[in-house]
């Protein structure tokens, strides 16, 4: 019989990150779904719509239709165009599909476009609070991590001047717009002065747009509006409401396509074929409508939260003009938002996901509250956590 190793043996220092809390909240939450236990959800940015008819329709012909075999390793042609010309109509600027990477998912952009531009022991610029996974695919990749403490007074956004105050520069600055978790939209002024301090600093720029299309009035631009050196990373699964599809992209600038291409050919070979067809009808007019539909769907939600959160002592939150979430600070009822979000879910049933996921600082008094079900259940979640908590 073989003698177990000890796990220390086992893995490498590179693999140990911290764990990604809101997936791990919604692994709850599925289970407890399945065991019938009725559960909240508030945790995760998964739109609860489902992709729209036109790409339903999409995938049914072309899973008939097409062998579904590998696409360009940089992606299904007609997709790229399609990103291509919705950039170019959406912002004004000019993009082609040759600089139109299609990736699975916008995760498997960021591992691209990092392991195309950053060495070992480079630095990032981060906002904290910031996505999670910024964090452990850099680690994952030996590359360390400068903090932007970002508060109320920039809109829990980071600044040019944050970037001149650094003590030197990093080699790449990563920004996000509207924000995971704050919802907050960059100024277009401070993006420009952001793009025009990674030129002048030899800094990549690059721009998580993930979330646009999701404002609920200020506008969003995008980052090769202020330069050409900029990487734009664009995703199918929010505002197109296709999260399990797995569907991303890059555009990048000449320099970088042909070394991201190779690394995705060794990585993943292509994005899902199936999802790659489908999404290109995620573009088209009847789609739009009815994406834009669930946008006003968010947005009441997000009405009812930010009238019913003061009623019961949570009043303190980042003003969210766009995107899927609501950061919300909890110091009045906990230090600890891991555990008080587990809390939850055992006694009133509602999850949300613990602050300390973004924020490895600040954020263990803070949480991050979905916009993406229905109204009413955001009510009710409301309700739930006031009884609770005495209010």
């Amino acid at each position: 019989m073989t003698k177990q190793t000890d796990a220390r043996t086992l893995i490498a220092g590179r693999g140990v990150v911290e764990p990604f809390r809101v997936m791990k909240m919604l692994d709850l939450v599925h289970r407890r779904r399945a065991a019938g236990q009725e559960t909240i959800m508030l945790c995760a940015g998964q739109p609860s719509t489902g992709a729209p008819e036109a790409v339903l329709s999409a995938a049914e012909t072309a899973l008939r239709d097409s062998p579904l075999g590998y696409t360009e390793v940089v992606g299904d042609r007609g997709l790229r165009e399609i990103v291509a010309h919705w950039h170019s109509r959406t912002y004004g600027v000019e993009t082609g599909p040759d600089n139109v990477v299609i990736t699975t998912g916008s995760s498997g952009g960021f591992v691209a476009a990092f392991l195309a531009t950053l060495e070992i022991g480079d630095t990032v610029a981060l906002a904290r609070p910031g996505y999670p996974a910024y964090r452990n695919i850099l680690k994952s990749l030996g590359v360390g991590v400068v903090d932007l403490p970002c508060g109320a007074e920039t809109n829990f956004q980071p600044t040019a001047a944050m970037l001149e105050a650094l003590p030197e520069p990093p080699k790449a600055v990563l920004v996000t717009s509207p924000g995971n978790p704050s919802g907050t939209i960059i100024d277009p002024g401070e993006i420009e002065k952001i793009a025009q301090w990674c030129d002048a600093h030899g800094a990549v720029l690059i721009s998580d747009e993930d979330y646009h299309g999701l404002s609920f009035g200020k506008p969003t631009v995008t980052a090769r509006q202020f330069s050409d050196n900029a990487i734009v990373v664009g995703t199918l699964s929010k505002y197109f409401s296709m999260t399990g599809w797995r569907v991303g992209w890059l555009i990048l600038p000449d320099a970088l396509v042909e070394t991201v291409e190779n690394l995705q050919a060794s990585h993943s070979l292509c994005a899902p074929a199936i999802s790659q067809i489908a999404g290109r009808a995620a573009f088209s007019p009847e789609a739009t409508e009815e994406l834009d539909g669930h946008l006003e769907r968010y947005r009441e939600t997000r009405r009812v939260l930010l009238d019913a959160l003061p009623g019961i002592g949570l009043d303190t939150f980042a003003e969210p003009d766009g995107g899927l979430y609501l950061w919300v600070d909890v110091s009045s009822v906990t230090e600890d938002s891991e555990a008080w979000a587990s809390e939850l879910v055992d006694a009133i049933g509602v999850a949300l996901a613990p602050g300390v996921d973004f924020d490895p600082v600040d954020g263990h008094s803070w949480v991050r509250l979905s916009l993406c079900g229905p109204a009413e259940e955001a009510a009710e979640a409301v309700r739930r956590l006031g009884q609770y908590l005495g209010r």
